[in-house]
């Protein structure tokens, strides 16, 4: 991806469109044949921190965003999608969570959902790229809306595998909230069979562990989404992937929860609606328990997937 138009590009955006393309553009690769590009007005910080590059830039359709290694990790205008998806269906089956583990998580916004919760008593976050926490501290406020100052919140940075198997604390909820398991990146020990299982140990008797597992799009699921899903399966036996549409990632965003016994798919909606107005203080945009049927009605194609996944992701066979 980058920043400075080619002519290509320009022909093209003016010849489909017929908007001139005046300004930056970010053209982010969704795979090596498919991109999709924002006008960007403007770049707040540019760099590198030793173990990605990062970027935080204003869009003209999605808002402040932060990017990592060129991958859009969230979006002012759909944030709220990604995270009460990621976090609000585990949180909720749990009957009483009181402490939670967060892999990642740097922009604030995970733990923001979690705070919202009235019976949380201790949120600890360990996330490996302190200056990428500190830069979204400073230009992502509505992200994390002052999470990182709630006195719940035990914040570290570090490696979460080596930070989980040092402790002998128990979770609720185990929340892993880091960049795709690619093979080069800090993260990818975090969606491998040995992870999984060191956090199904440091689970309360009924805890629930969930994970962003990547698109799931027809021609993209079975790049990570049915792999994890099949590990986290291999490990927790009972598993529950499902997907919401985030329209800055450009399609439809898996996940998987691992329960050591409640079944998020199966609460009634009315009982679940009931539930956030009882344990929840504040308001969610996106989840309710309507769309809790719908983020776990996944799609055939994708039920076929699932089905004839026959991977596991460990460390010696990274994804």
């Amino acid at each position: 991806w980058s920043f400075t138009k080619t002519q290509f590009f320009d022909r093209m955006m003016y010849e489909s469109t017929n908007i001139p393309p005046e300004g930056n553009w970010n053209y982010e690769y969704i795979t090596q044949n498919l991109i999709q590009a924002e006008r960007v007005k403007n770049i707040l910080f540019s760099g590198r921190t030793p173990y990605q590059s990062v970027m935080i830039v204003d869009g003209e359709n999605y808002g402040r965003s932060l990017l990592l290694d060129g991958k859009t990790q969230s979006t002012e205008a759909d944030e709220f999608i990604y995270h009460e998806a990621l976090v609000q269906p585990a949180m909720l089956a749990h009957s009483n969570p009181r402490t939670i583990f967060i892999a990642g998580g740097g922009e604030g916004a995970t733990a923001r959902e979690i705070l919202m919760h009235r019976s949380v008593t201790k949120a600890v976050m360990v996330d490996i790229d302190a200056e990428v926490v500190k830069l979204c501290k400073k230009y992502l406020p509505n992200h994390h809306g002052g999470a990182f100052d709630d006195p719940r919140l035990d914040l570290h940075y570090g490696d979460a595998f080596r930070y989980l198997a040092k402790i002998d604390d128990r979770f609720d909820v185990i929340i892993i909230d880091v960049p795709d398991p690619l093979e080069a990146g800090p993260a990818y020990s975090l969606f491998t069979k040995e992870f999984y299982t060191l956090a199904k140990s440091k689970l309360s008797p009924q805890g629930l562990l969930v994970a962003q597992a990547g698109p799931t799009g027809p021609t993209l699921n079975e790049q990570c989404f049915t792999v994890v899903s099949h590990t986290i399966n291999n490990v927790f036996g009972s598993t529950y992937p499902y997907e919401a549409l985030v329209p800055s990632f450009g399609g439809t965003w898996g996940f998987v929860i691992g329960s050591k016994g409640p079944n998020p798919a199966s609460i009634d909606r009315n009982v679940l609606d009931e539930q956030i107005k009882m344990r929840i203080a504040g308001t969610l945009k996106f989840f309710d328990g309507t769309t809790n049927d719908g983020l776990f009605s996944i799609p055939k194609y994708l039920r076929n997937s699932l089905d004839n996944e026959t991977r596991v992701i460990t460390c010696d066979a990274p994804l």
